[in-house]
């Protein structure tokens, strides 16, 4: 079944969106490389990859039911860090706005009646609740931690086991 309409208007949107969050991260990668710690940037790096890797799976969903993708304009992320939990807020507060999106998605898949899309929306699902759940963990710890330097320099070397 070809998308078409509004839900391939969202899946634009969506892509878009999906780039911007890839943007976020890199930023936010480089804030951690700022305050000394490669371990979490090394993770924020890899959020970036996972990233592109989402806004390929839409692109790819796209193209295989004959859509056209295209990326909407991308502006560069308003991100604003001085400490780590500065850093993990905003990415909390952005895998939300992502989760919502998909949401709305799905919501529009069904209301258009398209089936063909909801493998793909199921997955994201499923991959925000880890995601919000994963963020959310490690925000937990750094808020008990606070900008303690021992626990801070832990938290750095966990984060730098993740691999891209």
């Amino acid at each position: 079944m070809e998308l078409t309409g509004k839900l391939a208007d969202a899946f634009n949107d969506q892509i878009t969106l999906e780039l911007q969050a890839a943007t976020v991260y890199r930023q936010l990668a480089i804030e951690m490389d700022v305050l000394s710690l490669p371990g979490i940037a090394g993770w924020f790096r890899a959020q970036a990859a996972e990233e592109l890797e989402h806004a390929e799976k839409f692109t790819t969903h796209m193209v295989d039911r004959a859509a056209h993708p295209r990326i909407g304009t991308l502006s560069a992320p308003e991100v604003s860090v001085e400490t780590v939990q500065d850093a993990f807020v905003a990415s909390l507060a952005h895998e939300k706005k992502v989760s919502e999106s998909i949401r709305d998605l799905y919501r529009l898949a069904q209301n258009e009646g398209d089936i063909d899309s909801v493998p793909l929306l199921n997955w994201f699902i499923e991959e925000q609740v880890e995601e919000e759940a994963t963020v959310g963990g490690i925000l937990d710890r750094v808020k008990m931690i606070s900008n303690e330097g021992n626990g801070l320099l832990r938290l750095d070397a966990e984060l730098a086991t993740r691999q891209a």
